[in-house]
């Protein structure tokens, strides 16, 4: 049946991806609610209660906050690092001090690759303000899947595990003016356009010019901020950055949404 991805949601208000190959179906996040991601999950088309695991990027709500609940309805394994469990822990202790506790919790260290059925899962750090942030790639059938988000910039490191994907699923979140001119407090702007902060669609441009090596046949702007960005903007960034890479079977640029689920893509 080959692989297939398909980003449920994508920006601050939550982010949710679901990758399945012949034998596995991985959550990468759960930032919306349950009832949501059972409602997008079965608008392409999917089961949720056929759903192999969760994986987590890190703890920060738009990550999480559907993570418990999730837990409890499905009982399949969930995936993160031990501090980023600690942090997303600590953050939903009740008034009595008690931890919430995931029906089938599996720690792994960011850098480690792991087996979900026939997916390979290789974790790496990236530069975000969080516990212990990392992004993914997964590999079924021939094919590499790569998501990189919230990031404050693409080191080399990262851009080494980018390399030889088919799908790219990366950060295009702002557009430096706007953020500059918008309503955020200058606290939260200096937050966003630092090294832990956010990708903007200028350093995401330097990127695709210079790190990138051009092989994924699609990339999927991802976690657009709705106050900072726009659409067509980013898309323009990013195609510039391109410019003649870009072919009808390479390079094909996609958008994640905020509300509603992106294309599915099968490969």
């Amino acid at each position: 049946m080959g692989v297939s991805v398909s980003v449920l949601a994508s920006g601050s208000r939550g982010n949710s991806t679901v990758i399945e190959s012949s034998q596995a179906r991985i959550l990468v996040d759960a930032g919306i609610s349950c009832r949501e991601t059972f409602k997008r999950l079965k608008s392409i088309g999917f089961d949720p209660r056929s759903l192999s695991a969760v994986v987590i990027t890190h703890e920060h709500s738009d990550h999480v906050s559907g993570l418990a609940t999730l837990s409890k309805k499905l009982n399949v394994p969930v995936f993160m690092t031990g501090a980023t469990h600690q942090a997303w822990a600590r953050s939903l202790r009740d008034e009595a001090g008690e931890l919430p506790k995931l029906q089938k919790l599996e720690i792994f260290s960011a850098g480690r690759c792991f087996q979900i059925d026939d997916v390979t899962v290789t974790s790496f750090t990236i530069p975000h303000d969080a516990a212990d942030p990392v992004g993914f790639t997964f590999r079924a059938e021939g094919t590499k899947i790569a998501i990189a988000t919230d990031l404050g910039y693409v080191p080399a490191s990262v851009c080494d595990h980018l390399r030889k994907c088919d799908v790219l699923i990366i950060e295009s979140n702002h557009d430096l003016e706007m953020l500059r001119v918008g309503p955020y407090p200058w606290s939260v702007k200096q937050r966003v356009m630092s090294r832990v902060g956010h990708l903007s669609n200028e350093s995401l441009a330097q990127f695709f010019a210079s790190g990138y090596d051009k092989s994924a046949s699609y990339i999927v702007l991802a976690h657009l901020s709705e106050q900072n960005n726009h659409p067509e903007v980013a898309r323009k960034a990013a195609e510039d950055a391109l410019g003649p890479q870009r072919t009808l079977i390479e390079n094909r640029i996609l958008l994640a949404a905020q509300d509603a689920p992106a294309e599915t893509i099968r490969l």
